[in-house]
């Protein structure tokens, strides 16, 4: 026996079966409205919840740790590498290592970058140390520049290289020395006086370098 059909009250009737399913399918769609929003609601909250993650739980402010360069690991590998003794300049508290490497090419240089540990502090003083060469090898990195006079730090005969303004490497002063069949190049952009006091700690090491040559 068949389910009678519900009173419309405003008719006073059974409603027909057009009115069933305008009825089912009014029903249907507020339903599924009503889904779309709560299904909203709940990703908009999942939302905030992953970037209240990535607000709260990640360090904000902190910088970045530097890269910790071994320059007395990498000075052995180059040392071994060449079957010669290189420099290895001493920081210290005031100095730290930028760069450290071998570079290749018609002449083979070990090249140690320092920078000032102190943030304040600015510029920079490269140590560079130019196997089986020779005085004529520095031009090529001070821009063509040659010594003009020479003058005395740490009992060695130092040359004296005048650059006329600061370089495009932003190098404005360099020194250099022979140590046996090596040249040894200082130059950067700190001022003469913090240059001559970084060749005179490298002066036993310059006198070893010669010695073993």
């Amino acid at each position: 026996m068949s389910k009678p059909r519900p009173i419309v009250a405003e008719l006073g009737r059974p409603e027909t079966p057009e009115e069933t399913a305008a009825r089912k399918a009014e029903f249907s769609a507020k339903y599924r409205a009503g889904q779309s929003f709560r299904n909203l609601i709940a990703a908009l909250i999942i939302t905030l919840a992953v970037v209240a993650v990535i607000i709260f739980a990640v360090p904000r402010g902190e910088p970045a740790s530097e890269r910790q360069i071994d320059l007395p690991r990498i000075a052995a590998d180059v040392e071994s590498t060449m079957d010669s003794p290189v420099l290895v300049p001493e920081l210290g508290d005031f100095w730290r290592v930028n760069a450290a490497e071998l570079q290749g090419g018609a002449t083979t240089v070990w090249n140690v970058t320092l920078a000032p540990a102190d943030e304040d502090e600015r510029g920079f003083i490269r140590v560079a140390q130019a196997f089986n060469a020779d005085a004529s090898w520095a031009p090529q990195i001070l821009n063509g520049t040659a010594a003009t006079e020479t003058t005395r730090i740490g009992g060695l005969e130092w040359d004296v290289y005048a650059l006329s303004g600061r370089t495009e490497n932003n190098v404005d002063n360099a020194i250099g020395t022979q140590a046996g069949d090596d040249y040894i190049l200082l130059y950067g952009s700190r001022s003469k006086e913090s240059t001559a006091e970084v060749a005179e700690s490298l002066i036993p090491q310059i006198r070893t370098i010669s010695e073993a040559q």
